[in-house]
């Protein structure tokens, strides 16, 4: 086995929710997804693919239709572009794996902004890249990039800028003067950005459709390259979809890494996103309602516990907290499974500048399961 990949860490979010396999009484928040099941329009639409036979090989890029859809989707949101600039991909981490195989391999420099989910990091360690960190940092009760510190990490040498915005774990989005800045730089060094954007429709600033994107600054030919994914927006996480945005002049490129990786997504499962698009006017407005209404509710719950410290996230799905006297996330989020029947995340899962810190997903249907949570959370607050 090649020593980077023996040398991959394991999921320490998985570690915790293994822990507490098997418990009916367990609350479970550690996972990024909601407890509602996809929409029955969504789900109707793959259930008439398979009884129409539609089981064979698609375009690697996608069905043209749903190409189609998504870059109407998306010019709705930011600026117009065609379905040239789309690949449908099997999730959006496939998605964000195939944009780090067309640009970074071994020894090549990617800069990242974290705490991250760690796939992301992790993808261009297995491709033998080298992963330079750049941290935000808790500033007045919410969390900040320094743009001067990230400019100064990306060099002609820096082949990608990797960015999670809106960020899970910690809910900072970029700003668009931001984002201007840092493409402006990136066409100057000549980086790349591979920006994932999976939780832009997931954000809670008054009159907002999206969170600012990448998309709304570049031009067409910028080095540019956006994952998206419907697991969160449509409440798909377990059907596996997602897509790219890129420029016109790498659609064969990533052709060739999608038939190489899965050759293509499911058509029914493809047929299911169409169908979301459909929807989506109508749909995800009303969610984005739903899951502000729990933010406020699980971060005023644990603004109110004593020793707690936590922002309020601006887009995402997570609070991102910690607890006076708890520095060792994976041992304090144990601790809470085995004895309160509490699931959430340890912030160590999302590397080392996570250490102290606790992911919970307020993605839930019921506020009451939420409430439960917050009593069981200030009960070991207690001991």
């Amino acid at each position: 086995m090649r020593p980077a990949i023996e040398a991959l860490p394991g999921s320490r979010i998985r570690e915790v929710a293994n822990a507490g396999l098997g418990r009916s009484d367990v609350l479970a928040f550690w996972f990024g997804e909601s407890d509602e099941v996809t929409p029955p329009a969504i789900r109707e639409a793959a259930a008439r693919s398979i009884a129409a036979g539609e089981t064979f090989y698609s375009h690697n890029l996608g069905l043209p239709e749903l190409r189609q859809a998504i870059a109407a989707y998306t010019s709705v949101l930011h600026r117009p572009l065609d379905m040239h600039r789309i690949a449908v991909t099997s999730s959006g981490v496939n998605a964000l794996m195939l944009a780090m195989q067309m640009l970074a391999g071994p020894g090549d420099e990617v800069v990242a902004v974290v705490p991250v989910w760690p796939n992301l990091t992790a993808q261009p360690q297995i491709l033998g890249a080298r992963v330079t960190r750049v941290a935000l940092k808790p500033q007045g009760g919410t969390w900040k990039l320094d743009l001067g510190e990230l400019i100064a990490r990306v060099t002609p040498a820096t082949r990608v800028l990797l960015v999670n915005a809106p960020n899970n774990p910690t809910g900072w989005s970029l700003t668009r003067a931001e984002q201007q800045a840092l493409i402006e730089h990136c066409r100057r060094t000549g980086t790349w950005i591979i920006a994932d954007e999976v939780y832009e429709r997931l954000y809670y600033v008054d009159g907002a459709t999206a969170a600012p994107s990448f998309l709304d600054v570049a031009e067409p030919d910028d080095r540019l390259v956006v994952a998206h994914s419907f697991s969160k927006s449509f409440l798909m996480t377990g059907w596996r979809l997602g897509w790219l945005v890129f420029p016109a002049a790498c659609e064969s490129a990533i052709g060739k890494l999608i038939e190489f990786n899965t050759s293509c997504a499911p058509v029914f499962v493809q047929r299911a996103g169409f169908a979301g698009l459909a929807m989506a006017q109508e749909f995800v407005p009303g969610l984005v309602a739903q899951l502000r209404e729990r933010r406020d509710q699980l971060v005023g719950g644990l603004q109110r516990l004593p020793g707690v410290s936590v922002a309020t996230p601006s887009g995402g799905m997570y609070a991102w907290f910690r607890v006076d006297g708890e520095d060792d996330s994976l041992a304090f989020a144990k601790r809470l499974v085995a004895e309160h029947g509490l699931g959430i995340a340890p912030g160590s899962a999302f590397g080392p500048e996570g250490e102290g810190w606790l992911r919970w997903c307020f993605a839930a249907r019921d506020p009451s399961r939420l409430a439960a949570g917050l009593d069981r959370l200030a009960a070991a607050i207690r001991l």
